[in-house]
């Protein structure tokens, strides 16, 4: 699939609707972390010097169709235009007079942000008649936010079916990470996936044992996959009934030729809290753990096996950490295996891709989330782009 981007449009005078994700974390009212602004500026600049107005669209928590003054977005405003270093207009609606008036005052290369679209209730439901609402203030559309891609609403796919619609800056980036990530990736191609149960994470491991070469799996789901096959996991998080399901996957990979790689050493503690004893185990069929012992991490042996993939892979994809990463002793297999990865990317050994919250987290934690050649932090739509399901709002935007 190819996409339309801003290349290809004329910009001159043109009032451009920008899809953005500003759905930022906020404390007393001020915004805490400008990830999202940033990430967005490189559209807006090329919209600017292209000589458009340049009309921001974007949600902000979840109001279901009322105006709630705390998840306005005028907030947003201050920060946004110090980081544009220059001036950036609000509406206090996203459709209508108001929002005509103040588009109509804008000059070309000026900046405005409309209220939140989920004060509407037509946003969520994709209403074609408050998509044309938004239609009427624009003459082209841009979708600058892949987080809300996999959302069908009406400023994510309805205004992509009136307007001229383009990806911005942002989203094309992320589209060709993803793209050299599953894609047309270079082979081989190994994925990390952790998390802590199997059953929120069924649609990608079905997806992934058909396109990979290797995929180790850790976290409190790997202790699932090893009760499958017959282990002890002791006190450890575990879907025992989902132990027909993972042989299943495992059978799955096998056809495929995709090698699992689970943990054939563990480190167990009593209890998850900050310098806890700790025991690092093998795993062996007939041991038991005993119920008080559970599984916090993988162990040397697992890393190593995981390093040894890593090292003959050319492409790797990530989603989920090892362990708990948040309780150390047991954020160590996650960290090692982030900063391998990291150093063959730096080294152009290897194209790293990762994604969703606590995989980001994870990174950030290890320090080297700068160094891979691409970390999304969209956690929804990325999780089902590894599924392999169409999302709408990159679907709109096709030649």
């Amino acid at each position: 699939m190819t996409f339309r981007t801003l290349d290809d449009a004329e910009l001159q005078g043109r009032r451009a609707l920008v899809r953005v994700d500003f759905n930022v974390p906020m404390a007393d009212g001020r915004v805490s972390d400008d990830t999202r602004l940033r990430a967005a500026l490189p559209t807006i600049e090329k919209l600017r010097t292209g000589g458009a107005k340049v009309v921001l669209l974007a949600h902000f928590d979840r109001p279901k169709g009322k105006r709630v003054p705390e998840m306005s977005l005028k907030p947003v405003v201050e920060p946004l235009s110090k980081l544009l270093g220059a001036p950036v207009a609000f509406a206090d609606d996203c459709s209508g007079e108001a929002a005509r008036a103040a588009i109509d005052a804008l000059q070309p290369g000026g900046v405005i942000l409309l209220e939140n679209v989920r004060y509407e209730a037509g946003e969520e439901k994709n209403d074609p008649e408050f998509a044309k609402a938004l239609a009427a203030n624009g003459d082209l559309y841009v979708n600058d936010a892949f987080s809300a891609a996999h959302r069908a609403h009406a400023s994510t796919e309805g205004l992509a079916r009136l307007l001229p619609a383009y990806a911005g800056e942002q989203m094309r980036r992320e589209l060709e990470a993803l793209d050299k990530a599953l894609g047309t990736p270079t082979r081989p191609v190994m994925g990390i996936v952790g998390g802590a149960k199997v059953s929120t994470k069924l649609d990608l491991l079905n997806n992934l044992v058909g396109k990979l070469d290797y995929l180790a799996i850790g976290g409190g789901m790997a202790n699932t996959f090893q009760y499958a096959q017959g282990y002890d996991v002791g006190g450890s998080l575990c879907e025992k009934d989902m132990a027909d399901t993972a042989r299943e996957i495992l059978g799955k990979a096998e056809q495929s030729g995709c090698r699992i790689i689970l943990p054939v050493d563990v480190v167990v503690a009593e209890d998850l809290k900050p310098g806890v004893a700790t025991e690092t185990l093998k795993l062996e069929k007939g041991r038991a753990l005993g119920d008080t012992k559970k599984i916090f991490d993988a162990g040397p042996e697992t890393l190593a096996l995981i390093l040894q993939a890593m090292a003959a892979a050319k492409t790797l994809i990530w989603n989920g950490p090892l362990g708990v990463f948040e309780v150390q002793p047991f954020d160590k297999s996650t960290v090692q295996a982030a900063l391998e990865a990291a150093r063959l990317a730096m080294s152009g050994q290897l194209v790293a891709v990762a994604g969703g919250g606590d995989t980001v987290a994870a990174l950030n934690a290890a320090g080297v989330a700068d160094d891979f050649t691409f970390v999304s932090t969209a956690g929804g739509a990325f999780l089902e782009w590894m599924e392999g399901k169409e999302l709408p709002g990159v679907a709109a935007l096709a030649r």
